[in-house]
């Protein structure tokens, strides 16, 4: 290679990156798929019932040997291999449903709470006592549900001195949507600063309040639907598994016209589902502050 050669693709590449550097690189965040969102659930759910400890995989791991269980019992009694793994595979999703409704029961109970938390957190700051101050207090003074939560933040707080650490770690261990945006307003309260913390919190725990008496008495009014259309979807389920206890019932559905029907038994069950879910469904506070 000639020596002009050599610098013209030397000056090439100067004027190219020089270009380059002209143009301004978005730092976007990147798109979660929907496993990983699926488990980051599956994560806070465990949190909410007091199964922190367990990784978000045993779950699922939990839930297809509870199928596998149940097939095998159902194919034992009856040797009719298609209603067996029919019931099998409806009967998986029974330890999501059952996680799921218990940490849907916690949201609820933590909802009622927050408000008077954050008249605690109020007082305790009218008190005199700084925010760490007030948050610790909450171990011993704040409501039940939240205690074990704030005790830990007081061991983190003594510990490390580190209030923004101990804020996210605390936003870990409580995995509720409210409580993550009461840590974020405090967090924005003590960098800024200012003298109106106080109307802050009484502001807060007047929305709290009435979100919290709306979302009740709408999800009173429409949980006797909600109820009867899940009943309505699980009754032929619940019919199929205790025909297939019955070896001569049983065996009526172990053939293709069986397989057929049962498939598509379960196709009109996941689309009536998903609509009575479109129909029944409530705003729901998601965690957009993880």
């Amino acid at each position: 290679m000639s020596d002009g050669a050599f610098l013209g693709l030397i000056a090439g590449l100067g004027l190219l990156s020089i270009w380059w550097s002209m143009w301004e690189q978005e730092d976007r965040p990147a798109r979660r798929g929907p496993l990983a969102r699926a488990m980051d659930d599956l994560r806070d759910d465990l949190v909410k019932v007091g199964l922190g400890t367990v990784p978000p995989a045993a779950v699922p791991a939990l839930s297809a040997g509870f199928g596998l269980v149940v097939a095998a019992v159902l194919w034992a009694i009856s040797s009719a291999v298609v209603p067996a793994l029919a019931i099998g595979l409806v009967s998986s999703i029974i330890p999501v449903l059952v996680l799921r409704g218990a940490a849907r029961r916690r949201t609820t109970a933590m909802r009622e709470v927050w408000p008077e938390a954050v008249d605690h957190i109020n007082s305790a700051v009218r008190a005199g006592l700084s925010l760490p101050e007030a948050l610790v207090q909450l171990s011993h003074k704040g409501p039940e549900e939240l205690r074990p939560a704030f005790a830990e933040f007081s061991l983190d707080y003594q510990a490390s001195g580190d209030f923004a650490a101990s804020l996210d770690r605390l936003k870990i261990r409580l995995a509720d949507p409210v409580g993550d945006r009461i840590v974020e307003a405090l967090r924005i309260t003590r960098d800024v600063g200012g003298t109106d913390l106080g109307g802050l919190l009484r502001t807060l725990s007047a929305f709290l309040r009435e979100d919290a008496r709306t979302r009740a008495e709408l999800e009173a009014r429409q949980s006797w639907t909600v109820n009867a259309a899940r009943l309505a979807l699980v009754a032929p389920w619940v019919v199929l598994a205790l025909m297939a206890t019955r070896p001569e019932a049983a065996q009526a559905y172990d053939s293709s016209a069986g397989l057929v029907l049962i498939i598509t038994g379960a196709g009109v069950s996941v689309i009536a589902y998903r609509v009575m879910l479109l129909i029944a469904r409530l705003p729901q506070d998601e965690r957009v502050l993880r």
